[in-house]
């Protein structure tokens, strides 16, 4: 049951459950201090959540903001500044997908997730996500639907059929471990309802444990992808695709791709190869994504696209070509993004005062 109408009095109680005395010699005020070294952590929580790099960096600039509109006491009086920052990012990026829902909509064709060059989030998806120590979980690890490595583009696809509180409660939860009771308080629930919320996000199809392809294997599949690509063999490259493979692109309305994903390897085959025949200046060139080894598609030495791979069992289950200028800014020579693909909603800073931060 969502909790409503709180008194001051309630909301000063919920504060003073996070706030005491901060350890004698604490510095968790200013610019380079350990607060700060929670940036990545949280830009990597968010851009799982939210899906692009720019509307995570958004929510947690603006959580910080919210951090340094604290004066020095009340900052002081914060024992655990990275659990404080935790929650108030997860409820900016509940109510930036709040918010984001009717643009999502009316989006033009499928809706991909950016991609990111490996490394962006440094200590992020590579396994090496520390759990904020908030509270005792009171659940088993065993619970956790996914490990941290598991999160890449497949997972994020499948996201977008959950609802805001469920995409936010399964990320910071079953990816970062926050505990249940910190996160109901992001996303004004009882703990009850928030265990509930991750119960149904769990139940998504797609959604669960999926044993994925070792390193190894995955690095074999997408190069004899690549070189199929290349040489333009539809028998190899159909070969390589699980018979129930789905190609999607995503261009947002802003460049050429396909409106509709392309289902089966025969089809998903015969597109890339005719796109392929029909640009005889684009090429594929092998780069290390956050889901692994990829490929940017690059024209005239200008990147186009970014294309990775969904790999099971030695066979390609999905194509994942990004084509969406705004979402290809953190790739080398890509073009100018056009005015018409950057994001018109407004975003994070549009929830401020909608809950309060502070005492």
């Amino acid at each position: 049951m969502r909790r409503r109408g709180r008194s001051r009095e309630d909301r000063g109680s919920e504060v003073a459950q996070e706030r005491g005395a901060a350890p004698e010699g604490a510095d968790t005020g200013g610019p380079g201090l350990p607060v700060d070294r929670e940036r990545a952590r949280l830009t990597g929580m968010a851009h799982r959540v939210l899906g692009t790099v720019a509307e995570a960096e958004d929510a947690v600039q603006e959580a910080y903001l919210r951090w340094y509109r604290l004066d020095v006491t009340e900052r002081g009086r914060v024992v655990n500044p990275a659990a404080w920052l935790t929650r108030v990012t997860g409820r900016i990026c509940l109510d930036h997908l709040n918010s984001a829902r009717v643009r999502r909509e009316r989006y033009v064709g499928p809706w991909l997730p950016e991609p990111v060059p490996e490394g962006t989030f440094p200590g992020v998806g590579d396994g090496s996500v520390r759990p904020v120590a908030m509270a005792p979980a009171a659940d088993s690890p065993s619970e956790r639907a996914v490990a941290n490595e598991q999160v890449g583009t497949a997972l994020l696809v499948v996201m977008e059929s959950m609802t805001p509180a469920e995409r936010v409660v399964f990320v910071m939860h079953d990816v970062f471990a926050v505990p249940f009771a910190e996160i109901a308080r992001a996303v004004d629930r009882t703990p009850a309802a928030t265990r509930q919320l991750a119960r149904s996000a769990r139940g998504r199809p797609g959604s669960g444990r999926r044993t994925p392809a070792d390193r190894a294997e995955y690095a074999r599949v997408v190069a004899a992808f690549g070189a199929a690509c290349r040489d333009g063999d539809l028998a190899r490259l159909v070969a390589l695709l699980d018979p129930a493979a789905v190609l999607r692109s995503d261009g947002g309305g802003v460049v050429r791709a396909a409106r509709r994903p392309v289902s089966g390897a025969l089809a998903a085959g015969r597109f890339l190869v005719g796109v392929l025949a029909k640009n005889p200046t684009l090429r594929l060139e092998p780069v290390a994504t956050a889901d692994g080894p990829g490929h940017l598609l690059v024209a005239d030495g200008t990147t186009v696209g970014v294309l990775t791979l969904g790999v099971h069992r030695e066979r390609v289950t999905d194509v994942w070509i990004q084509q969406n200028p705004a979402k290809l800014t953190r790739w080398p020579r890509t073009r100018a993004v056009p005015d018409a693909a950057r994001p018109s909603d407004p975003g994070p800073a549009a929830s401020r005062g909608r809950h309060r931060d502070r005492p």
